[in-house]
């Protein structure tokens, strides 16, 4: 599933942590990223860009087969998860050959383009498209293989699945009614499923009204509506009425909603109600999770909801317990490899974080950063660390190993990160050159990264 709730400030496309965010906050962090950057007026020949979407899609044209766009960005986990685990093998091969693929980092002004065109609000995101740019088809955030490849197939069949499938429930196809709901739900377009189904005949309807996989998609639009609208209390009906059902390895998401419209109630009801919860999610970890083969692709959502809704309820040895075990599992599994597999040790990163382990946290980092030379984001995470514990000096150090891979966006954030630390060493020179430096590489096309860069200065 797509990736968590921004800290105070600009948002960092690459500060994705799974901490107590709610699936509404990673839409609102994805969609305030696209915003900087399509309201932004950058195309990519301004920004030097290539523009190899547009090329993938001329050469699709003269080829007769579709494009296959897989969004997908450095700070993303579930993107590490699918590259890793999902898009191998034979059955990937099969896909690289039916369709033109091609990796698309939204953190790029022309993948943030796409994105924006697109409408993509979370990634990772597959999108089908024919060669004149019609869409036929995408598949949204991390999946299994069992569900991925069936997925991409029915797309790659050659219609768009979405207005095919409106055509059979529409003629009364009961299972096609509960596809289409779903595939609202993955475009993230609510009001327009909501709508969709409140169109069709009564005896559809009614057939519908019938089906529990029908139902369950249903309600899960009017989940995400109420809680989107803030109606707290239609919020935590619906989900209730949610988990009741089987949602599958989808049930840590609609926990995290439960959670987030509960606040405000009062704290004996809200503890006997998410108390509840926490028998089925202790088995799906049990089962779904924490095997050889898990069948829910999402790992870390799955320990942090958990880990939260022990906190929720007052239950710190079950907080405790839980982050314990997912540590435990990852270094495991890893055997002190990083490299062989990112999404687990990012992950364990993550839950070391949430345990509160400051001297572990510090003694991975340095790790990972030597794992993965190649991108920013692991120096940019270890000087941040240092530099919030007041070790400028050497946070400084790692800021410029990540400032040298840095592009776009992330160009003018890590600048933030290296002028702080500047200035808490007294070299302001320098720190007015990083400004400089960053604003002329990228400023004109992120104005309020480039506004709160420049405020430094005069702090």
């Amino acid at each position: 599933m797509p990736q968590f709730r921004p800290a105070a400030g600009t948002y960092n496309p690459f500060e994705v942590e799974r901490v107590a965010a709610t699936m509404e906050d990673r839409m609102k962090m994805i969609a305030a990223l696209l915003l900087a950057l399509a309201t932004a007026g950058a195309t990519a020949a301004e920004t030097g860009d290539v523009r190899v979407v547009d090329e993938a899609m001329q050469a699709a044209a003269r080829e007769h087969r579709p494009v296959l766009l897989d969004f997908s960005a450095q700070w993303c986990y579930s993107c590490y998860f699918m590259a890793t685990h999902v898009l191998t093998g034979a059955q990937w091969q099969a896909v690289e050959g039916r369709a033109r693929v091609l990796e698309v980092d939204g953190d790029s002004p022309e993948g943030a383009r796409w994105m924006a065109k697109l409408a993509i609000k979370a990634l990772p995101s597959y999108v089908v498209l024919r060669a004149d740019g019609s869409e036929l088809g995408r598949v949204v955030g991390e999946q299994s293989r069992e569900k991925f490849y069936p997925a991409i197939e029915r797309i790659l069949a050659g219609s768009d699945v979405l207005d095919t499938l409106k055509a059979r429930a529409k003629g009364g196809a009961v299972d096609a009614v509960a596809e289409t709901l779903a595939s609202f739900h993955a475009r993230d377009d609510i009001g327009a499923g909501l709508s969709w189904y409140a169109a069709l005949p009564a005896a559809v309807k009614t057939a519908a009204d019938k089906d529990a996989r029908a139902v369950l998609w249903r309600e899960r639009l009017q989940l995400d509506k109420a809680a989107r609208a803030k109606d707290y209390r239609g919020c935590s009906e619906v989900a209730q009425r949610v988990l009741a059902g089987d949602v599958g390895c989808d049930r840590y998401y609609v926990v995290d909603k439960l959670l987030d419209c509960t606040q405000k109630q009062a704290p004996d009801q809200r503890n006997a109600l998410l108390a509840k919860q926490k028998p089925a999610l202790d088995a799906l970890l049990d089962k779904q999770v924490f095997v050889a083969t898990p069948a829910c692709a999402d790992q870390r959502s799955a320990v942090m909801v958990a880990a939260e809704l022990d906190k929720a309820i007052g239950d710190s040895a079950g907080e405790e317990a839980v982050l314990d075990r997912a540590i435990k599992y990852a270094r495991a599994q890893l055997h002190d490899d990083y490299a062989s597999d990112r999404n687990l040790a990012d992950n364990l990163r993550v839950y070391l974080t949430r345990a509160g382990r400051s001297a572990d946290v510090d003694a991975l980092l340095p790790k990972l950063v030597k794992a993965y030379p190649d991108d920013y984001v692991y120096a940019y995470r270890y000087g941040r660390v240092l530099l919030d514990r007041g070790r400028a000096a050497e946070a400084l150090t790692y800021l410029e190993q990540a400032a040298a891979k840095t592009f776009g966006a992330n160009r003018l954030a890590v600048a933030e990160l290296r002028v702080k630390a500047l200035l808490a060493l007294e070299r302001r020179a320098d720190a007015e050159k990083v400004v400089a430096e960053a604003l002329e590489a990228n400023g004109p096309w992120f104005p309020e990264a480039a506004a709160k860069l420049k405020a430094m200065l005069k702090s």
